[in-house]
């Protein structure tokens, strides 16, 4: 009964948030950026990508991304987690890196998510990739500002199979609860790739020591769903957004915290079969969505902002961050220090990631 009544509540929620985005497309501005990094491949570096920022307490701004090594840059080849740091709020960083994790099982180490959590430690959560058909989220803690990590603890362990966590993914709600969203796509029995992920939340209520599962996303038309993210909103109720082959972002609602989920519906974000990246602006209150605000065909560029001040319900001042017709554009990190906002994102198209810094304001010119 307690269930069903959290279901009805979540369908509430739906019908009154809606799925609209872009009632009223407008035409996309250029933004003002600064690129402070360029982080592009070389010798024995075949990529470098998807990464994630934290803030320190005396200030130092910490990125830590995936860097490749060998010969194949694919998603199967080797790779460890790297750290650039910056004391200047972002506009200048460190030249050399430093090994936060070691390559560790058969492929690589991969896609970083950093949470400054409500106890004051920090958590860093990235993907252990030990197979075509072994790949899982896993969590350390730090208690003294990332000089050190503790043993990693692994995020999902009534499952097995391939699943996907997303850099810049794992979120701590109001209540403490600390959440992520994650695709599944290939198990042990079923070794073959399905590109219809079946996506779950994961949650923990003790600080990350042990992780429990939400119930399965219901697909009911069986799209491809991948690659899932999460926003709390204001009356308390998570937003998932998820990446498809529809042409548009999906959407599904919690009203319990992440553990039954409303059956995916469209959104009006137009978009590729890419991921989105969204993020609450702490000055404003506003959400910010980094994105392929691209309707013309499946390349992941341009790369767009663009705001909402209405929970996700509209999306307004779109902007334009890249729109190379050659690139690719994705898997975007956001952090705001001071009035400024911090975005690394990958290009596929040089294997590099890049970092650039934009004042708040101009997302909203």
């Amino acid at each position: 009964m307690i269930k069903l009544l959290a279901l009805s509540l979540v369908l509430f929620t739906v019908s009154i948030l809606g799925v609209r985005a872009f009632a009223q497309k407008e035409a996309a501005l250029n933004i003002k950026k600064e690129i402070v990094l360029s982080l592009l491949p070389g010798n024995n570096n075949p990529r470098n990508s998807e990464g994630d920022f934290i803030t320190l307490k005396n200030g130092r701004i910490l990125y830590i991304y995936s860097h490749f090594i060998g010969e194949s840059g694919s998603d199967y080849g080797h790779a460890y987690l790297a750290s650039r740091y910056s004391t200047d709020e972002g506009k200048t960083w460190s030249k050399t890196d430093h090994i936060v994790v070691s390559q560790k099982g058969g492929m690589n180490v991969m896609s970083v998510s950093l949470l400054r959590l409500h106890n004051g430690n920090i958590a860093l959560f990235y993907a252990k990739k030990q197979s075509k058909t072994d790949c899982m989220p896993m969590m350390r803690i730090s208690t003294d500002e990332a000089k050190t990590w503790s043993k990693p603890i692994a995020c999902i362990t009534n499952r097995k199979g391939y699943f996907v966590l997303n850099n810049n993914r794992v979120i701590q709600l109001k209540n403490g609860r600390l959440i992520m969203a994650v695709a599944r796509h290939e198990t042990p029995k079923d070794p073959t790739w399905h590109d219809e992920g079946t996506l779950f939340s994961y949650y923990s209520d003790n600080n990350g020591t042990t992780w429990k599962s939400g119930e399965q996303v219901p697909n009911p038309n069986n799209i491809v769903t991948q690659e899932p993210g999460l926003v709390q909103l204001k009356n308390g109720n998570i937003f998932m957004f998820i990446r498809t082959n529809a042409g548009v972002q999906y959407a599904s609602y919690s009203s319990d915290s992440g553990e039954i989920w409303s059956p995916i519906q469209p959104t009006d974000i137009v978009s590729p079969l890419s991921p989105a990246s969204i993020a609450r602006i702490p000055s404003r209150g506003d959400l910010l969505i980094v994105w392929n605000d691209n309707g013309k065909n499946q390349k992941r560029t341009p790369l767009n902002t663009a705001i909402s001040h209405d929970e996700g319900k509209t999306w307004d001042h779109i902007k334009t961050l890249e729109d190379d017709p050659n690139g690719t554009f994705c898997y975007t990190a956001i952090h705001f220090v001071g009035k400024y906002v911090l975005l690394a994102y990958s290009n596929w198209a040089t294997m590099g990631t890049t970092i650039v810094r934009l004042k708040i304001k101009d997302l909203y010119k």
